[in-house]
């Protein structure tokens, strides 16, 4: 079998460029995607290092403490053990699914160290971890558990194929979670079901396929909209700014009809 590199598509299906520059593609950056996807659920998986140096991976769950992510282990497990004996630490966050194909979907890494957390600090990060696993209120405070707040040195995001960012752990840590985006799958349903004209336009008009023949939203959040694009050329993938980012949800719906409103001036 004959090798091939990034470079060689093979057989898989070319996407067409943009015929003209989009209006605004602004989109979060790597931080406010890192933040969004690590707020977005419960569970990831833990990488450390045993005492031998030899990589070991748990599933954990975790609550958020200004975006670090907060474990409660057991000192009886071999990652609670191996936290203690070397701070260094990753953790594998992945978004819920939104297509069928695992690579395709959002997540993250965080990588750093762990730390004991002391003080108000021991009290928040407490609060925190119950808050996102209720479960964890019949064995937090057991002797043989202990909480560890990850400090993120560096994060990594990846949107899926082709979508992918670095960022630091300060980037990350001063980033805010979007607002829109847990609301995203009812917009996404709402305007692919009864607004597939307009968002052909807005692809037309605004995302630079003027070609295009029908569009479908893919993602929502607070700076715009994604757009996955039908034209004569083949199937491409877009994005459609708003002309100002959104505080919260409440305002999608008024902004929307701003990026339609343009997209039929334009």
């Amino acid at each position: 079998m004959a090798v091939r590199d990034h470079g060689d598509p093979g057989d898989a299906p070319s996407v067409p460029p943009p015929l003209t520059e989009p209006v605004n593609p602004v989109r979060p950056s790597a931080a406010e995607e890192a933040r969004t996807i690590a707020a977005s659920t419960n569970a990831g998986t833990l990488a450390t290092l045993t005492a031998d140096g030899d990589p070991w991976a748990s599933l954990v769950t975790y609550g958020l403490l200004d975006g670090a992510p907060v474990l409660c282990v057991s000192n009886m497990a071999e990652h609670g053990r191996n936290l203690a004996g070397d701070p260094r630490a990753s953790i594998a966050v992945v978004a819920p699914a939104t297509d069928s194909d695992p690579l395709a979907n959002a997540r993250i890494t965080l990588a750093g160290v762990v730390q004991r957390p002391v003080g108000d600090e021991l009290a928040a990060a407490r609060a925190a971890h119950i808050a996102a696993v209720p479960a964890a209120k019949y064995y937090i405070d057991y002797s043989d558990f202990a909480l560890w707040v990850l400090r993120a040195q560096r994060v990594r995001w990846v949107g899926g194929y082709g979508r992918m960012d670095s960022a630091s752990g300060a980037d990350y840590s001063a980033a805010q979670p979007d607002p829109v985006a847990p609301h995203a799958p009812g917009v996404i349903a709402h305007l692919n079901a009864d607004h597939g004209d307009s968002l052909c336009r807005m692809a037309q008009a605004l995302g630079g396929f003027p070609d295009a023949t029908a569009a479908a939203c893919t993602g929502a959040d607070r700076y715009g909209l994604d757009l996955k694009v039908t034209t004569p050329r083949g199937v491409a993938y877009t994005r459609v700014g708003f002309p100002d980012r959104l505080r919260d949800i409440e305002q999608m719906r008024s902004a929307t009809i701003d990026l339609v409103k343009s997209a039929r001036a334009f």
